[in-house]
């Protein structure tokens, strides 16, 4: 599988750090509540991360249950690992979302949170999720429409310039567009879409806006040539803003459930 992201360590902590906040734990209940893991289900966490959904869902589905957690990232499954640390039901495992360590047909509930737009390969990502569901095996996935990112500046101009050159991080910036046929080719039916909202009127590091800020300029530096001091004066504007009370940051999220289908796809 080929991604527009590869996690190493440093990269791997700042993630962790920023999945830690109120704004992303919301989501993260948003696709959990969707789900509605059962006691003794078998569940899936495709690009686990640091594991926060991964623990969530053992807990959830119980000793009699199983919740499995599979990233290629090595750093990611350490943070895993750790978080998840005497969840006898939990099992995290190394592969990608085009060749998933699954037997077909084997889970009832397979979550992916902010996975699927930086897979490549998504078409086929999206009939392996199929391959590994069990007949009415429920799929959850949210991802953001990247275009959809509304920040307050005093430079719109500079600031629509970063934000489209920061479209490029993923594979599917506007993929909530397209999935729900995606996901119908694939043979997952999708049963509803909900949209949800991050919104704040701060700028401190418990945010997912303050995370996202620090990451922006690094990309856009490295793969639009935009120079670095343009860069420091972008990220610079938010602290001057949230110190005169007029910092905005709004995206939607949005959470697809899909059931596997029982169509013939030939």
């Amino acid at each position: 599988m080929s991604t527009t992201l590869n996690f190493d360590a440093d990269l791997a902590s700042r993630v962790e750090t920023v999945y830690a906040t109120p704004d992303v734990a919301a989501t993260r209940i948003a696709v959990f509540r969707a789900g509605a893991p059962r006691t003794g289900e078998k569940v899936l966490d495709v690009g686990c991360g640091p594991g926060y959904l991964t623990r969530e869902l053992g807990l959830a589905v119980g000793p009699q249950g199983q919740a499995t957690g599979v990233d290629i990232s090595e750093p990611m499954l350490g943070l895993a690992k750790h978080r998840c640390a005497g969840l006898t039901q939990v099992r995290l495992e190394s592969g990608d979302a085009t060749k998933l360590p699954l037997e077909d047909s084997s889970i009832d509930l397979a979550c992916g949170l902010q996975v699927y737009c930086y897979v490549k390969e998504l078409d086929a990502a999206l009939a392996e999720l199929r391959r590994v569901l069990k007949p009415e095996g429920r799929a959850v996935i949210l991802d953001t429409d990247a275009s959809g990112f509304i920040w307050e500046s005093r430079n719109p101009g500079r600031m629509r310039k970063f934000l489209t050159a920061f479209e490029a991080h993923a594979a599917w910036p506007d993929l909530p567009r397209t999935l729900p046929r995606r996901l119908k080719a694939a043979g997952l039916d999708v049963a509803r879409c909900e949209a949800v909202p991050m919104v704040t009127l701060n700028y401190h590091p418990n945010t997912y806006a303050h995370g996202l800020a620090r990451f922006i300029p690094q990309f856009v530096i490295k793969n639009a040539g935009i120079p670095g001091e343009e860069a420091d004066a972008w990220l610079a504007e938010f602290d001057t803003l949230e110190q005169q009370s007029e910092f905005f940051f709004a995206v939607n999220r949005f959470v697809f459930t899909a059931v596997r289908s029982h169509r013939n796809l030939d």
